[in-house]
C-alpha cells in the first residue's frame, strides 16, 4: 500500500511539472504525421522562445505516401519529385496559453509562416503529460501561393490544407 501511495505521488508530483510553454528560452521540438490531399508523410519543427508570448522556429514536411501523380499533359508518374514533396518553413507563433488559462500544460498557438511554396498561416494546440513529453496537434492554411499558374496535383503538394499531429518535446 505504502508503494502504492508513493507512486501515486511521484506521478502526480511529476505531471504538475508539466509546462506548454515557458517563455524566452524555451524550445519545443516536435515530429508528427502531415495528412493532406493526395499525400501522407512526416513533419518536423523546433520552435525557440523570444518572449512570454512569442516564438519562432523551422518547420519541414516530406511527404511519402504520393503514389501517382499527373502532369499537365495528363501523363502519370509513379511519384511526385522531391521538391514537389518536400516543404521548408519558417514560422512566427503567438503562444497564447497562459492568456487563455485553460490549463498549465496546455498551449494555444497561431502563427503565421513563410515556405518554398507559399506564404500561409496555421493553428495548433500541445498538450504536455510532463517537463519533457506532450502531444500535438496543428492546421496549416496557404494565404498565398508562389506558383499563380494552374498548378499540377504534384504543385498542389504543401499548396492546400494540411493537418499534422504528433509528439512534442521541451528541450
Amino acid at each position: 500500500m505504502k508503494t502504492l501511495v508513493a507512486l501515486l505521488a511521484l506521478l502526480f508530483f511529476q505531471f504538475s511539472f508539466g509546462q506548454a510553454y515557458s517563455g524566452k528560452g524555451d524550445v519545443k521540438f516536435q515530429v508528427g504525421a502531415n495528412f493532406q490531399n493526395n499525400g501522407t508523410g512526416i513533419m518536423g519543427s523546433l520552435d525557440f522562445g523570444l518572449g512570454e508570448n512569442i516564438s519562432v522556429g523551422v518547420a519541414s514536411a516530406y511527404l511519402l505516401g504520393v503514389e501517382k501523380v499527373r502532369d499537365l499533359e495528363g501523363n502519370e508518374t509513379p511519384f511526385a519529385k522531391f521538391d514537389d514533396r518536400f516543404d521548408l518553413k519558417a514560422r512566427f507563433n503567438a503562444n497564447l496559453g497562459n492568456v487563455i488559462n485553460v490549463d498549465e500544460n496546455f498551449d494555444i498557438y497561431p502563427g503565421l509562416y513563410a515556405s518554398l511554396k507559399n506564404f500561409g498561416g496555421h493553428l495548433g494546440a500541445r498538450y504536455f503529460f510532463t517537463s519533457g513529453f506532450g502531444v500535438f496537434t496543428e492546421v496549416s492554411v496557404p494565404i498565398s501561393k508562389y506558383n499563380t499558374d494552374s498548378l499540377t496535383p504534384a504543385e498542389k503538394l504543401h499548396n492546400q490544407v494540411s493537418v499534422n499531429v504528433g509528439a512534442s518535446f521541451n528541450i
